[in-house]
């Protein structure tokens, strides 16, 4: 996923204002108004194959999360490499780059404020200088993995959306678009982790496979290759979609959207317990921790049509 991606869906999250880009307005909660999805994107897929009440305390609910040092400094990173093709071939170092990643932090600070506080306690700065460090040295891995004086990207962080015959709305940023002198396409995402094991490299091959299907039915053309650049442990993985993975895709996200959609409805948003929940912000209202979710701001429809009261989902 992009940067923009989690930017634009940030607020979203937080309740401060965001894009709603998957959402659409409903009622008013505490000067909120809430929201039932009306598009997906990669992100918000993943969410609710992780844990479908994960995806209604982002997507729905719009529950604030703590920022976060790691992907905060993934935003840095794909700002520098987004904004370093601004510069003529011969001048895309890596000396020139790294230089970059304070500039892009104090842009990035200036536009949210509130990240100011993962640094609260860095009375000398010391943690801000290493988090700084460990970005610069991502940006630097990146020109051991490709040459920035050889490529001309046709898009960066490009914004796409389309409507499939279903009526499914499917939007999101893909990091980098290549286009060979021949019109084959190749989808670039970088990844500031390190490259998952093969038995886990599913997920990231899906958030890819969604872009290719998104570039297909918007350019009719399928992409050549999907390209995921793994910074943290410099890997590079590729993949050459074929029509019949797009079609396979394409009926996966139909029938996670019908799921999405049922819940939406019915307002039970059950949790998927996993090993990432030890990292999840909304324990506080997670059943399996204990909590309780908040009154779920939609109008509840049964299956006789009518309207039932609002409630927690274990009233419903």
């Amino acid at each position: 996923m992009g940067w923009s991606t989690e930017q634009a869906e940030a607020g979203t999250q937080s309740g401060q204002g965001g894009s709603g880009m998957e959402t659409a307005g409903a009622e008013t909660r505490g000067g909120e108004a809430a929201r039932a999805p009306v598009a997906l994107s990669p992100s918000r897929a993943g969410d609710f194959m992780q844990c479908p009440l994960l995806y209604r305390f982002r997507v729905i609910d719009r529950l604030p999360e703590k920022p976060s040092a790691a992907a905060t400094r993934g935003t840095v990173v794909h700002a520098v490499l987004e904004r370093l093709f601004d510069a003529p071939a011969a001048e895309r170092t890596a000396v020139g780059a790294r230089a970059m990643v304070p500039d892009e932090w104090a842009k990035l600070l200036a536009k949210r404020p509130e990240l100011a506080e993962l640094f609260a306690e860095d009375a000398e700065g010391e943690r801000l200088a290493q988090w700084l460090a460990e970005a610069e040295a991502l940006v630097e891995r990146w020109f051991s993995l490709e040459d920035p004086t050889r490529l001309e990207p046709a898009d960066r962080e490009l914004y796409v959306e389309t409507v499939l015959d279903s009526g499914l709305q499917l939007r999101g940023f893909i990091d980098r678009v290549d286009v060979a002198p021949t019109g084959e396409v190749r989808i670039v995402d970088y990844k500031t982790g390190k490259a998952p094991r093969p038995q886990f490299a599913e997920g990231a091959l899906f958030q890819m496979k969604f872009y290719a299907l998104v570039m297909w039915r918007l350019r009719g053309v399928v992409p050549r290759r999907l390209q995921l650049v793994y910074l943290g442990s410099g890997d590079v993985v590729t993949y050459d979609p074929g029509e019949a993975d797009l079609r396979g895709v394409e009926r996966k996200l139909l029938a996670l959207w019908e799921a999405i959609q049922l819940a939406t409805a019915t307002g039970d948003w059950r949790p998927r317990p996993t090993k990432l929940c030890g990292w999840c912000d909304h324990q506080a209202h997670c059943p399996e921790f204990g909590g309780t979710p908040p009154v779920y701001p939609l109008q509840v429809r049964p299956a006789d049509g009518g309207v039932v009261p609002q409630g927690r989902m274990g009233e419903i």
